[in-house]
């Protein structure tokens, strides 16, 4: 069936268009000429037409059926020529075989709607599941917009929604370690080297630091005291005056006797004996080795603080120093300070022989300084592995990248994933269901052509078009089979002639609508004759007499009474402009209005545009009878001053012209006089409300009145004996008329 269709950007359809949405098994549409019944009648005959592009059209489970459309369109197609196509119907076959076309038509239709049913849900599963994959989709999105002014260049090929997302549940799925999602700070880090150039390779910071120096340092001589020998004569005077380094320094300016201290003819080679005997091999030994060592020591530490001072000076110019100059610096200081102190003490050791040093350790600056180009070097090595192998990181990078944001939405991926898992495991059931319905019901359908194609012929269908054309009193042609094509016809006069080109514009009419239900009914191919299909009708008693009108609203009721029963015609469509045929087709059941397989719509045109409005179940259109009485059921909404006229319209129409009664006979059925005297005043009440205005400067109160007379109308109606009338036309049902006489007797 057709679930709705829209109309728009064609005709007088307004350009946003109208939708005609809920359609029912039977739909009736009322509309005046030209407001655009036909253009809707034009579209669903074929919607591929190119001026209907802007239309639509939504099929029950996405299944479309065939359409047959009766318009000026069919009309022309079909009796646009001479030869008529034969129409197939299932009518010579015994009551066996048509109940068992019947039967495997039922198996049929029943496996058809089982298979819509399915696809249905497919359909709803498959959108919920694009629901949520939209979502996820959006969630994704808004991670690269927060990310975007730091991670663009490094998520390029990817920045379309579908295919961001779709890269998202690539990492996400094979997360398996959070450990491996780096920080946003070393991501940021790391992309400033690999979202840019390609990077040029920094050389390593070239310092060994020298171990030589603390060698020296923690040497034990600088605790040493240096003396001479103590079994030599003048040790004890040496040792008591402390003069040990003043005497050795003097002996290097001793020359033939005479004393470098008192400039005195003293020395002689006794105490010349007795001073080489103090200061003997071992303490010459041992001051040379201070000498040595202070010398060592001074060059070497020339040599650190030299390169440490070239190097402080090319980091600090270098504008991609990876040396933390804050840091190294203090330390460098504290290292040149230490060694300046040590070398002074180590020439005064020199001088000194005997004096103890304290000495300030350069280890742990030398240790502090090396640890800090230490880290220095191997950030330069990271980076430089980065330059040189560019290619390898940046795709590593990207990776990282993309494995930091598929991290931030886990919680909503996880959400995500746990929702579509299911779906996707629903939608896969639901899919193998609709294919094996559908081979079910191809097998089936396969089953019932072969059934239909053994019993049926176009001959019934002719038959019965011969039939009605004269039980209707249209006896001057026939049908009759064609000279020259077979399973074709043409209409033929009763002296042998063609009438086609000569029926007047109701016959062809008539015929052709006559033709048209045998074709609903039946198919232009054998094998068609089961199928499944939506008719529509757009206005079959256009030119016809007033009395084949009713003839025509005939046949459609059978129409209709075949669509609900279930037939192959799932869905009737009727469009009209006429009132009477409407009303005539639309009563159906003792009722005029619908069922809940009716809806009901009216077309209307004001300033060349065409709207629509429905009415659903409730008949739009009614008689002037039904409207009276309308008047009466919403009183509460309407003016007192109509009350009147309508009371005696409906009593004359029912009672006097129907039912030939008069006002006496009216009042003979009031039981008592006063009863009697209650029911004249009614009639000259509605006569004189009918004919005047009531004159509000003595009429204060109508409303009173009303309620008052209103109780006499129905007992009008009660007293003569047609009350089941009146609970009829004001929609009392036969519930509450009872449950109200209990009321009134238990009172």
């Amino acid at each position: 069936m057709i679930e709705s269709f829209k109309l728009k950007g064609v005709a007088t359809y307004k350009p946003d268009g109208i939708e005609v949405n809920d359609l029912k098994k039977i739909n009736f549409f009322y509309g005046a000429n030209g407001c655009g019944k036909t253009t809707a009648t034009n579209y669903l005959t074929d919607t591929s037409i190119e001026k209907f592009n802007e239309c639509a059209v939504q099929w029950q489970g996405g299944q479309p059926l065939k359409t047959l459309v009766y318009n000026k369109a069919f009309r022309e197609k079909n009796f646009g020529g001479s030869d008529i196509a034969g129409v197939f119907t299932i009518g010579e076959a015994t009551t066996e075989q048509v109940e068992q076309i019947r039967l495997k038509k039922a198996e049929y239709d029943n496996e058809e709607s089982q298979l819509k049913s399915y696809q249905k849900i497919l359909t709803q599963k498959n959108g919920e599941l694009n629901t949520a994959e939209n979502e996820f989709t959006e969630q994704c999105w808004s991670q690269y917009k927060k990310y975007e002014s730091d991670f663009k260049e490094a998520l390029q090929g990817s920045l379309k929604k579908k295919l961001f997302k779709d890269k998202i549940l690539q990492f996400s799925v094979s997360a398996t370690d959070k450990e491996q999602v780096l920080e946003y700070e070393l991501l940021i880090e790391k992309g400033k080297t690999l979202l840019g150039e390609r990077p040029e390779v920094y050389p390593e910071i070239s310092f060994n630091i020298t171990h030589s120096l603390s060698i020296i340092e923690q040497d034990e001589i600088w605790q040493k005291v240096i003396v001479g020998k103590s079994d030599v004569n003048i040790a004890a005077m040496m040792d008591a005056l402390g003069s040990h380094d003043w005497v050795n320094q003097g002996r290097k300016y001793i020359s033939n006797d005479s004393c470098p201290f008192c400039q005195q003819d003293t020395i002689n080679d006794a105490f010349k004996a007795q001073l080489e005997g103090y200061f003997d091999d071992d303490f010459l030994v041992q001051t040379e080795r201070v000498s040595s060592l202070k010398q060592t020591y001074s060059f070497n530490s020339k040599e650190v603080i030299s390169s440490l001072s070239k190097l402080i000076e090319n980091e600090k110019h270098n504008p991609n120093s990876k040396l933390d100059l804050e840091a190294f610096i203090p330390y460098f200081y504290s290292l040149e300070s230490a060694i300046k102190s040590n070398n002074l003490g180590f020439a005064d050791k020199a001088e000194k022989a005997s004096l103890q040093l304290e000495v300030s350790y350069t280890i742990d600056a030398l240790s502090e300084l090396k640890s800090l180009i230490d880290k220095a070097n191997s950030e330069i090595q990271k980076h430089n592995q980065l330059a040189t192998d560019f290619d390898n990181e940046t795709s590593k990078f990207k990776a990282q990248v993309w494995q930091f944001l598929a991290d931030e939405i886990n919680d909503d991926f996880k959400r995500y994933f746990k929702k579509a898992r299911g779906l996707e495991k629903a939608v896969s059931g639901l899919g193998k269901t609709v294919v094996e319905r559908t081979e079910k019901a191809t097998s089936l359908k396969a089953e019932l052509a072969v059934l239909s194609k053994n019993n049926t012929s176009v001959q019934p269908a002719v038959d019965e078009i011969n039939r009605l054309l004269k039980a209707y009193g249209f006896l001057n042609f026939e049908i009759v089979p064609s000279k020259q094509l077979a399973n074709h016809y043409v209409i033929q006069r009763q002296d042998g002639t063609l009438a086609l080109d000569t029926l007047s514009e109701g016959e062809v009419t008539f015929i052709t609508f006559l033709y048209f239900v045998q074709l609903a009914n039946g198919a232009l191919t054998q094998d068609a004759v089961t199928e499944n299909r939506v008719v529509v009708i757009d206005d079959p008693i256009s030119s016809l007499d007033s009395n084949v009108l009713y003839i025509v609203s005939a046949i459609v009721k059978q129409l209709i009474k075949e669509v609900k029963d279930g037939s192959s015609i799932k869905q009737l469509l009727l469009f009209t402009h006429n009132v009477y045929f409407h009303k005539e087709a639309s009563f159906q059941g003792g009722r005029s209005n619908g069922c809940n397989q009716t809806h009901f719509w009216i077309l209307r045109k004001a300033n060349n545009i065409t709207t629509i409005q429905p009415y659903n179940q409730n008949n739009p259109i009614e008689s002037s009878y039904e409207l009276l009485w309308r008047e009466i059921k919403e009183q509460g909404n309407n003016s007192c001053i109509t009350i009147q006229n309508t009371m005696r319209r409906i009593l004359e129409n029912y009672f006097k012209i129907l039912g030939k009664f008069s006002d006496d006979d009216f009042e003979a059925k009031f039981q008592n006089q006063q009863e009697q005297q209650v029911c004249r005043s009614l009639l000259y009440w509605i006569n004189d409300g009918s004919h005047c205005l009531p004159d509000d400067l003595f009429i204060q109160s109508q409303n009173d009145t009303v309620d008052i007379y209103r109780n006499v109308f129905k007992d009008v109606f009660k007293h003569s004996g047609h009350i089941a009338h009146y609970n009829m036309m004001m929609g009392i049902e036969e519930t509450q008329v009872k449950m109200t006489e209990e009321q009134n007797a238990a009172a």
